[in-house]
């Protein structure tokens, strides 16, 4: 039988999610690739990865996925790795340049620029060179760990996940795992999903293993170690919760509003699902 094929992504915030599968033996059970959050929802449509972290936003295209419960990227406060940057206030913003890298939040923004910022703007996809970006247009969203490493002392800046949970009171959801509901069918009876990635999270959040990640990953942001830890700990909530499903279908509500994102029905999760299939 097959190795279930997982798609992931190389960012700090996912470290934690991937412990098990690059430090223990959990890893020799699937083929793992690493690419960009988007990347990782388009390999999962095209047949071409079984399992991924998708951007939430991802989901509303593609029905054919399977939620594991429990895991997920978000955000109870500010994030500090999706930022909205512009040269001035937000009243004289008419176009922004967006990293296109992240489905969700390129929704987020126009989300809270139809609901809270006086109206949709110009969007435009660039690369995440924040100053050919402001070179260009008004304002750039840059995300992951490029935000991190920005001088906003030299920038407005505006906190996507901080200005969501002060307008709605919600947790925001970046990203979470999704299962092919066809690779069910091949995948080994006694592989428990829901456990290995929901304790593969549990692992790589325990104090040393947040130590370990955030000693490798400052070396490579060149970040202090600090702050990679505190960006781990106290940005990032790393459990889909009953909160976090609640702000997760407010987002989807709001996002089919301003025409971001298409409707999203209902939420598949990976048990329910495989108690229809069995």
């Amino acid at each position: 039988m097959k190795r279930l094929r997982i798609s992931a992504i190389s960012y700090l915030n996912t470290a934690p999610l991937m412990w098990d599968f690059e430090h223990g033996t959990v890893g020799s059970l699937f083929d793992i690739a690493y690419t960009l959050p988007s990347q990782c929802a388009a390999n999962l449509q095209a047949g071409s990865a079984d399992v991924g972290i998708i951007p939430a936003a991802a989901y509303a295209s593609n029905p054919n996925l399977a939620i594991l419960p429990g895991v997920a990227i978000a955000s109870l406060k500010a994030v500090r790795s999706i930022l909205l940057i512009s040269k001035g206030p937000l009243t004289e913003i008419e176009t922004v340049a967006l990293d296109t890298s992240s489905l969700t939040s390129v929704a987020l923004t126009k989300v809270l620029f139809a609901n809270c910022w006086g109206g949709a703007r110009t969007y435009v996809g660039m690369k995440p060179d924040v100053e050919q970006m402001l070179s260009h247009h008004d304002a750039a969203l840059i995300i992951g760990d490029p935000a991190l490493q920005i001088d906003r002392s030299r920038y407005i800046t505006h906190d996507l996940a901080e200005e969501w949970n002060r307008w709605t009171g919600k947790p925001f959801v970046f990203a979470f795992w999704a299962v092919r509901q066809a690779a069910l069918q091949d995948a080994p009876k006694n592989l428990d999903l829901a456990e290995i990635f929901q304790q593969s999270r549990d692992h790589g959040l325990l104090p040393q293993n947040i130590d370990r990640i955030a000693e490798e990953w400052s070396h490579r942001l060149a970040l202090s170690n600090a702050d990679c830890k505190s960006y781990l700990k106290d940005s990032i909530y790393y459990f889909l919760d009953a909160d976090c499903v609640a702000g997760l279908r407010l987002f989807y509500q709001y996002a089919k509003e301003c025409n971001a994102l298409p409707a999203v029905q209902s939420l598949y999760f990976l048990d329910a699902v495989k108690a229809a299939v069995s």
